[in-house]
C-alpha cells in the first residue's frame, strides 16, 4: 500500500492524543504517520466544512486543522435545499422547494424579510456579480426565473422575466461578460437534468454601464441559445478565469467543456460511471470529479485534455469541495454517511488520507476559514 501523510503537527497534548489513536487505529495511517506533514498554520487560525444532510435534516461541522467532527447542527428544514450569498455578504437567498418561494435573508440581522414567488420547484439559486440579479432554477416546471434585486427591504426582489424549456432545470453559473466591469452583464447556464442540455441566458447590463450605453438591446434579458452536452447533466463547474464551464453528464459517464465566451461546446469526454458533481482549482488546472456509480473522484487535467489519475472514495461520492488551500479534498459519501479527505498535494500524488463522520445523503459542502482574535 502507497504510504500516506501523517496529520497536521498537533499544537496540543489533546491533539497529540488524537494522532495516537489515530495512527493505532486506522490502517491506512499504520505507515504513514510522521512523514510528510501538512501545512504549519497560525495559531488563531480555524477552518470548518458545513455539510447538509438532506436524510438527517442535520448540519455535520468538521474542523478542517485537526481533521475530525466539531458538531453536529439539528433543526434545519426539509424543503430548503440550496443557499446563495450575495457577493457583499449582507444578504442571503434560498430557495423553498415544498412551498414554491425563495426567501431573502438579511445576514446582519439573521432573519428573514421577505419571500418571493417561483416556479414549481425551485432549487438552485445564484446571484449575478454586479449583485443586481438573482437567477432561480424551478426543476419541476422546466423553466428559470430572473429577479431584479432591490435596496428596499420590504420589496427586495422583483420577477423580471421567466424562460420555460429547460426540463428539470437544477444547477446554475454565473459568469460575468467582463470581470473588470461587471455591470456590463452576465450570462447565466442553467443545466437542464431531465434532457440532454445547457441553458445560456443573457442577464441585462445595467443601463449606466458601458455596455448599456452602447448596446441598449442588451439591457434586457434574453434566451441566447440551449447547448447540447450529455444525457442528464447535473452539475456546472466554472473555471476560475470564467472563460469555460465543465457540465457533468450523468447518464452518459462524460463530461462537457463550454466556452463561456462563444457558447459552444468544445468538448465532451468519457471521464468515469454517473460522474455527479465537479470542482476546478484556482489556477486553472485541474478539474476533479466525483463519480457516484464508481465510488472514485477523477482528476481531469485541463491543460492536456485527459484524465491523470483516479482515488477511491466511499459509497456514492456527490458534493466535492476544496479546502482554502487546495491542500485536501472534501468529498461527501452519500451512500455511506461519511466525507473522504483526500490530501491533494503528497509526494506520492492525490491519495485518500481519511474518512470522517457525516449524515445520510449530504446535499451539499460549504468552507469557512477564519482568524481568531488573539486574547
Amino acid at each position: 500500500m502507497t504510504p500516506t501523510p501523517s496529520p497536521r503537527p498537533p499544537r496540543n497534548l489533546s491533539a497529540l492524543r488524537g494522532k495516537a489513536v489515530a495512527c493505532f487505529t486506522l490502517p491506512l495511517l499504520l505507515t504513514a504517520c510522521g512523514h510528510t506533514p501538512f501545512p504549519e498554520y497560525p495559531a488563531n487560525y480555524h477552518e470548518f466544512a458545513y455539510i447538509s444532510n438532506g436524510a438527517a435534516n442535520t448540519v455535520t461541522v468538521l474542523d478542517l486543522v485537526y481533521l475530525r467532527q466539531d458538531r453536529v447542527l439539528t433543526g434545519v428544514h426539509r424543503s430548503p435545499y440550496f443557499i446563495a450569498v450575495a457577493p457583499d455578504g449582507h444578504r442571503a437567498y434560498v430557495p423553498n422547494s415544498a412551498s414554491n418561494t425563495v426567501s431573502v435573508l438579511d445576514l446582519d440581522t439573521r432573519r428573514e424579510i421577505a419571500t418571493a414567488a417561483t416556479g414549481e420547484s425551485p432549487g438552485v439559486a445564484a446571484v449575478s456579480p454586479d449583485n443586481h440579479t438573482l437567477v432561480v432554477s424551478n426543476r419541476l416546471a422546466g423553466s428559470l426565473a430572473i429577479y431584479s434585486i432591490n435596496d428596499d427591504p420590504h420589496h427586495p426582489l422583483t420577477l423580471r422575466e421567466a424562460f420555460p424549456g429547460c426540463p428539470g432545470a437544477t444547477d446554475i453559473v454565473i459568469a460575468a461578460s467582463d470581470i473588470a466591469a461587471p455591470q456590463s452583464g452576465a450570462k447565466a447556464f442553467i443545466a437542464c437534468s431531465a434532457g440532454h442540455q445547457v441553458m445560456v441566458v443573457w442577464l441585462a447590463a445595467t443601463p449606466d454601464s458601458w455596455r448599456g450605453k452602447q448596446e441598449p438591446d442588451l439591457q434586457h434579458d434574453h434566451l441566447l441559445t440551449l447547448l447540447d452536452v450529455g444525457k442528464t447533466p447535473t452539475h456546472l463547474a466554472l473555471k476560475p478565469d470564467g472563460g469555460e464551464l465543465f457540465s457533468t453528464n450523468f447518464d452518459a459517464d462524460s463530461i462537457s467543456e463550454i466556452s463561456t465566451w462563444t457558447n459552444e461546446v468544445l468538448g465532451t469526454y468519457v471521464i468515469g460511471s454517473k460522474p455527479s458533481r465537479a470542482v476546478i482549482s484556482q489556477d486553472n488546472s485541474s478539474l476533479w470529479v466525483t463519480n457516484f456509480g464508481a465510488d472514485s473522484a477523477a482528476l481531469y487535467s485541463i491543460d492536456d485534455g485527459r484524465m491523470t489519475n483516479s482515488v477511491r472514495t466511499g459509497s456514492r461520492p456527490d458534493a466535492i469541495a476544496f479546502s482554502a488551500d487546495e491542500h485536501l479534498l472534501l468529498i461527501a459519501d452519500s451512500g455511506s454517511a461519511d466525507v473522504a479527505v483526500l490530501r491533494t498535494q503528497s509526494k506520492d500524488g492525490p491519495t485518500l488520507f481519511t474518512m470522517l463522520p457525516s449524515g445520510g445523503h449530504a446535499n451539499d459542502i460549504a468552507i469557512k476559514s477564519f482568524k481568531a482574535k488573539l486574547p
